[in-house]
Parts: C-alpha cells; sequence; structure tokens
C-alpha cells in the first residue's frame, strides 16, 4: 500500500506541473501527447491523475494526524 501512495504522490505531483504549464504557457503536455485533450486516452489519464489527487489527500490527513499526536517539548524552567 505504501508503493501504492508513492505513486498516487507522483502522478499528482506531474499533473500538479502539467496545470502549472497550462497555467504559465497555456500548453497542456497531455493534450499534446494524447492528440487533444477530448481523446478516450487523455481522459483516461486526467481521471488517473483526479484519482491519484484524491488518494494523496489521505495521505495528507495522515500526516496531519501524526503530527498532532507528537508531544511538544515542555518549556525550559531554567533563567538565563
Amino acid at each position: 500500500m505504501e508503493t501504492l501512495k508513492k505513486l498516487a504522490l507522483a502522478i499528482t505531483i506531474i499533473g500538479a506541473l502539467n496545470w502549472g504549464v497550462v497555467g504559465i504557457f497555456r500548453f497542456d503536455v497531455i493534450a499534446q501527447l494524447t492528440e487533444g485533450a477530448y481523446q478516450p486516452l487523455a481522459r483516461f489519464l486526467y481521471v488517473v491523475i483526479g484519482l491519484s489527487g484524491l488518494m494523496t489527500l489521505g495521505v495528507l490527513f495522515n500526516y496531519w494526524q501524526q503530527t498532532d499526536e507528537e508531544p511538544t517539548p515542555a518549556p525550559s524552567t531554567e533563567n538565563a
């Protein structure tokens, strides 16, 4: 399951980079590679990226939960 989470994170990052390119240069890499944004392969890739994003939300929430459970160090009572 850990490998699947890492793969989903990598796919999400690739998708985010694609949207960055779309925003800056108005060039959709996936649409270019699949000969159109509405081609079945392009739509499949968009769905895979979207599902990967949903999976990484779970990774993010788990990370937040783990960091909230860590005890914070007690403040020092020594005078400087």
